[in-house]
């Protein structure tokens, strides 16, 4: 167990490490295949032993190995949050197709927390594709059925849609289109758990930023992170979860 669980840790900073390209390249319209990896500031094109995920940052004291520019802390953070999150599913669903969807999921998530928290959007170019793949790999796997992950998509969504109507741009549309994504993977009941997870933490940052003067009464706070973060608890303990929510009540 131990041994497969470090195989998993390598293998989600490798993920990491690709996300990271995905998270940088996407919003500037770049392809995430072609060119290869290159320093923003110098352009230098970078070898095997600069893309070595967190140990060529730590090698590098977190500079360019050739102009000596720092290199931001989100390449490290991204690699080793996907690691220690493909670990922890590995060892709640092992090599089930829950294992792998989630990751997948997983995945989706990182890169629209980071790109939401440093551009205020969430990509179309992620939503869009992880709907209709996940409603795709609901009828090819059996961790959660095609009218689930349709009911999902319909539902959360709808249920954002109406809200944000409601609060007239209280809400953004992508975080609408996040969300039924999310329930496409996660169905119904997980994925609008997770929102309210989400909501309820932004409130209490909210309050607590306004509180030590950090952040006025109209500054926004990107819900995509919150939302993402409601989801991961939900995969990882969402049945625990709900059945705590519901003996509060009974």
């Amino acid at each position: 167990m131990t041994y497969m669980m470090i195989i998993i840790f390598i293998y989600g900073l490798l993920i990491g490490s690709f996300l990271n390209v995905v998270i940088y390249r996407l919003p500037n319209d770049e392809s995430i295949i072609f060119p290869r990896s290159s320093c923003p500031e110098c352009n230098t094109k970078l070898g095997i032993i600069d893309l070595i995920p967190v140990i060529s940052f730590l090698i590098n004291k977190g500079r360019c190995r050739y102009c000596e520019t720092k290199i931001s802390y989100q390449y490290p953070i991204v690699e080793i949050l996907t690691g220690i999150l493909l670990s922890m599913l590995f060892m709640y669903y092992q090599f089930s197709a829950k294992f792998w969807m989630y990751s997948f999921l997983v995945s989706l998530l990182i890169i629209c927390t980071f790109i939401d928290f440093r551009h205020k959007i969430i990509p179309n170019k992620i939503t869009y594709p992880g709907i209709i793949i996940g409603l795709i790999l609901s009828l090819l796997f059996n961790h959660i059925s095609f009218k689930s992950a349709l009911l999902g998509m319909v539902i959360t969504g709808g249920t954002l849609l109406l809200i944000a109507i409601l609060t007239k741009g209280g809400l953004g549309i992508g975080d609408v289109k996040f969300v039924a994504m999310i329930g496409t993977y996660l169905g119904t009941s997980y994925t609008l758990m997770g929102v309210f997870i989400g909501s309820f933490v932004g409130s209490i940052l909210g309050i607590s930023l306004i509180g030590l003067g950090i952040k006025g009464r109209k500054d926004s706070i990107p819900f995509g992170p919150l939302i993402a973060m409601g989801t991961i608890l939900m995969m990882l303990w969402g049945h625990k979860i709900i059945a705590w929510y519901v003996s509060i009540y009974n």
